[in-house]
């Protein structure tokens, strides 16, 4: 450094000042607030005396030895009366440094200043007014609130205080802000990496600030403490801190993490800003999924949120991200806030079914399963050609729902010469086409079932397949699997066969419409009659055996356009006692019991189901009008169903001796197995499966069905409580009491919308009674349905 003396006169400094000299030179020019050593304002004065003069090409420079060296020798002195009185109190550690009595706390008396953890990310600076108890201490904060505070509360005791006044610690704590400089660390940590020192938080006010008063401490310390990078704590004690130096190696590690986590910082910055962006605009103008997708950075983070929003995170990582990201956006860290903000930036749409996601439901065919599809359709010969019954002569009636886009059963009927009447049961036949173990079979089996929501439908197998080739197709040769049964005048199967057949399907009826022509009677219509005859008399045989009716009221809902954020729903209550869902109904036990027995008789293995009910005393229920509430009240108590693999078990709620469920093997993979094993049999083939192998498989595929059963009933009953949302508050609903939950709280049917849902029913009202609700609120969301009984 060079200094100008008051002569004009050069004097040229060979060693350095130390560090504290230089440092503070800098940070006194910043500030002004921080009292200044004769010494540093000397060598300031001295500096910016010379500025004009060092740039002298041929001037000459004189060392004035005298004056440099006592400049020199008497910061040397100071520091070392400051070492010396340290000495004394201290002990040596394995560097060399004396740290005994450093880590002593001071003992806690009325004015101290001193900084405390109000909570984890709050930290204060308050004064002590007087004990609390034993080891607490009131204080009153910067803030001005007076709290009590525990030991280990307290972050750092400013030394050099006494009776601090209250009112000044904003002004302290803006001073000391004002004058921090963490390239001062830098400095610092240079030179005591160099010396292998370590320090308090006075020593190094006293280095890089050439003064440990109460100012300068605490400024040292908000350097320490807010530091990441150059410095480590060696030895801690209460508030007390021994700090030192990081390795070099360590300290370039630091700060590419920092520098790392800046990076990190900004983008979460930048991506805030995009999802406060897509939250303001209107619904059609919000960005599209696959926008969100396309940058990788942004699609890492939207998948985060995504898989907290239905707790699916991979890792902990990207729990963590998904937690910065609601939190910056002020929200709380839970799955539902990640839901609303993806809705509210539309990546998901309004009413996304969550179930869906959370269950990891496969909605499409991979291209490898519809590129097998596509063979198979191309490709396919069927083995049972030469063996199909052509019954293309008979008048064929196939009855579903008016949406259904899988039709596997249809249904004709005659009477016989001797009054008996014959029904045939004919059954889409998609064995034809897909082998046990291919591809596309496996695929088939690990989905279980088709799902069918109100929103769309997933079917088990590909839309080419399930849609088109196997399904029955009005007026068109279709492939089947026959069951025709002759039955005797009381209902009991007379005799029966199975066969592989070829159909023509006359007509495509809706249960209403197929219900209005059982009702006109039509002459040109006698085949339905029949059926609707067999149906009667199959009922009956089957109370007689014991059977339970479980009819109730059924709801299916349509929503054509899910994704809008008012779509419309369209909500049909279907009463399962109505004359064509009872004759299609009796026509599929029918099946299900001469299945059982065709492959009793041969010894085939199937999955038989029953559901043993002996228990069940049905005139204990007598009491119980019929209808919804008595079918209500026995489903209840009734055992879940059983299943054998080698021989038929009684289905005691049928009232048959045996069943196997064998219509609908396009949507079902359980009747498709019957199909295999039955078809394999009709060949003269070996059988595909033992019936250890078929427990087995229906192990997976009953688990996989019942996850569909619950996201389909799930996704209704959403859908219900949305239409009942957004109702006209005065609309009236007529609600059956079921049975009482307790007191005068009920469960009870709503007829109009056939949902089962609680309230509070006055007194008089007993089971089977019809009173009448309003909707107070649904919140389908949530789940939430609270009604009203209008008195």
């Amino acid at each position: 450094m060079t200094i100008r003396a008051a002569n004009g006169c050069s004097f040229v400094l060979r060693s350095p000042p130390p560090l504290h000299a230089l440092r503070r030179l800098c940070f006194c020019r910043r500030s002004g607030a921080l009292p200044t050593s004769s010494h540093a304002a000397a060598a300031l004065r001295c500096e910016r005396s010379s500025s004009g003069h060092g740039g002298r090409g041929g001037a000459r420079s004189y060392c004035v030895h005298s004056l440099v060296e006592s400049i020199i020798e008497e910061i040397r002195e100071s520091r070392r009366r400051r070492l010396a009185c340290s000495a004394s109190k201290m002990t040596l550690t394995s560097s060399g440094e004396l740290l005994e009595d450093k880590l002593v706390n001071r003992a806690l008396e009325k004015g101290l200043l001193l900084e405390f953890k109000k909570d984890s990310e709050k930290i204060l600076l308050a004064v002590t007014q007087r004990p609390d108890g034993k080891k607490n201490w009131m204080v009153s904060d910067q803030n001005g609130v007076t709290s009590s505070i525990k030991p280990q509360q307290i972050t750092f005791i400013v030394p050099g205080v006494e009776n601090f006044d209250q009112k000044e610690i904003s002004d302290f704590v803006q001073r000391a802000e004002d004058n921090l400089d963490p390239t001062l660390l830098e400095f610092a940590w240079v030179e005591l990496l160099e010396k292998n020192k370590s320090v308090t938080v006075e020593e190094l006010a006293e280095m890089i600030f050439g003064s440990s008063e109460p100012l300068e401490s605490y400024c040292a310390h908000l350097l320490l403490s807010k530091d990441e990078i150059y410095f480590m704590i060696l030895e801690a004690k209460g508030s007390r801190r021994i700090y030192g130096p990081r390795p070099a190696a360590q300290v370039e590690e630091q700060m590419r993490r920092k520098l790392a986590r800046e990076a990190a910082e900004k983008e979460i910055e930048e991506f805030v800003q995009l999802l406060t962006s897509a939250k303001s605009m209107p619904f059609p103008a919000k960005p599209r999924k696959s926008t969100w997708l396309a940058e990788e950075k942004i699609r890492k983070k939207i998948e985060s949120l995504e898989c907290y929003a239905i707790d699916a995170c991979k890792n902990d990582e990207q729990r963590k991200l998904a937690g910065v990201i609601l939190k910056a956006m002020g929200l709380t860290k839970t799955a539902s806030s990640a839901v609303n903000l993806l809705i509210d930036i539309g990546y998901f749409p309004v009413h996304v079914n969550l179930d869906l996601l959370k269950l990891n439901v496969h909605t499409v065919h991979s291209d490898e399963i519809v590129s097998a599809a596509e063979s198979l359709l191309s490709q396919s010969v069927d083995l049972d050609e030469s063996d199909r019954k052509d019954l293309t002569d008979l008048k064929v009636y196939a009855i579903d729902v008016d949406e259904a886009d899988e039709l596997d059963d249809a249904l004709s009927a005659t009477r016989l010469p001797d009054g008996r009447i014959k029904v045939w049961i004919h059954v889409a036949d998609p064995a034809r086409l897909v082998r046990p173990g291919s591809v596309v079979d496996r695929e088939a089996m690990e989905r279980g079932t088709s799902i069918f929501l109100p929103t769309a439908t997933y079917p088990m197998f590909p839309e080419k397949l399930a849609m088109e080739a196997m399904s029955l197709k009005q007026g068109e040769l279709c492939n089947a699997v026959t069951v025709s049964v002759v039955l005797h005048s009381d209902g009991s199967i007379a005799e029966f066969t199975v066969d592989n057949s070829i159909v023509k399907p006359t007509y495509m009826l809706t249960y209403e419409s197929a219900s209005e022509l059982i009702h006109l009677n039509l002459v040109e219509e006698i085949e339905l009659k029949i059926l609707s005859e067999a149906a009667a008399l199959r009922l009956r045989w089957r109370r007689q055996q014991g059977a339970i009716d479980t009819a109730t009221l059924e709801t299916r809902i349509k929503v054509p356009d899910p994704e809008e954020p008012e779509p419309k729903i369209k909500l049909y209550v279907e009463d399962q006692a109505d004359p064509a869902m009872r004759l299609v109904s009796e026509m599929m036990i029918l099946c299900g019991e001469v299945i059982a027995s065709y492959g009793s008789q041969n010894n085939i293995p199937l999955p038989y189901r029953g559901q043993p009910q002996s228990n069940i005393d049905i005139s204990a229920f007598s009491h119980i009008p019929e209808g919804p509430v008595r079918s209500s009240a026995l489903v209840r108590i009734m055992r879940a169903a059983e299943f054998d693999f080698r021989k038929p078990i009684r289905h005691g709620v049928l009232g048959i001796p045996g069943y196997v469920q064998f219509t609908s093997p396009i949507r079902r993979y359980m009747d498709l197995l019957a199909h295999y094993q039955l078809k394999a049999f009709l060949r003269g083939e070996s059988l595909p499966f033992s019936a250890g192998q078929l427990e087995g498989i229906a192990s997976s595929v009953n688990m996989n069905a019942r996850l569909a059963k619950k996201i389909s009933n799930t996704s209704l009953r959403y859908w219900i409580l949305e239409f009942l949302r957004r109702q006209p508050k005065e609309k009236r609903y007529h609600a059956l009491i079921l049975r009482f939950i307790k007191d005068r709280i009920a469960a009870l049917l709503l007829v109009e919308v056939g949902l089962q849902a609680s309230a509070w029913v006055s007194v008089g009202r007993d089971i089977g009674d019809e009173t009448v609700v309003r909707v107070e609120e649904s919140h389908p969301r949530d789940d939430f349905l609270s009604l009203k009984e209008v008195i």
